[in-house]
């Protein structure tokens, strides 16, 4: 059974909203047991829980809230190095567009990375010419279909990596099609 855990801070509730989408995604994946949890609400332990890991926050100033990075900063030590190995990704949203957002995602998969998570982007595109590369981003409420489709993919293609790297389950790699269509070669 794959554990996941979104984990997130909302000014207004825009990010939530996204974290909201990214564990429907993430729900798709039989097996995958989902914890929607905010800053205030998890815990160390929720993290030691998990398999792997959604990390959303809005775009304060171009970077990561103050919340979310106080929430990692308080972390008990004896953690460190728990988490090694689980898989991570990220999800912002800002006032608009171009506000940061991107930014904000890696500055969550450095801070995933430096937990000992392994990262990863999405190489789907979910509309023309929009893909969470680095994450999924919103500029404001997800409201446009390819936002919350982009919010869902990057849920579902955690609990791919989990299943599949956790679990063993090759039939849940995000790639099995094509895998399957290129056994002859070898």
């Amino acid at each position: 059974m794959s554990k996941i855990l979104i984990l997130f801070h909302s000014n207004d509730g825009n990010t939530a909203k996204m974290a909201e989408l990214v564990a429907e995604g993430a729900k798709q994946i039989e097996g995958a047991t989902v914890r929607c949890l905010t800053v205030d609400e998890a815990s160390h332990e929720d993290l030691i829980w998990c398999d792997g890991i959604a990390l959303g926050s809005p775009t304060n100033y171009g970077t990561v809230s103050h919340q979310m990075k106080m929430w990692w900063d308080k972390l008990p030590p004896e953690g460190w190095g728990q988490s090694d190995g689980k898989i991570g990704c990220a999800f912002s949203s800002a006032g608009a567009w171009g506000g940061g957002q991107e930014l904000t995602c890696m500055t969550l998969l450095t801070i995933l990375m430096n937990y000992g998570f392994l990262t990863f982007g999405v190489t789907d595109y979910v509309d023309k010419q929009f893909s969470p590369h680095y994450g999924s981003i919103c500029a404001g409420e997800p409201r446009e279909e390819k936002v919350k489709e982009s919010c869902r993919r990057l849920g579902r293609r955690l609990s791919e990596w989990v299943s599949t790297l956790h679990h063993g389950n090759k039939h849940h790699h995000p790639l099995a099609q094509d895998y399957d269509r290129f056994k002859h070669l070898g």
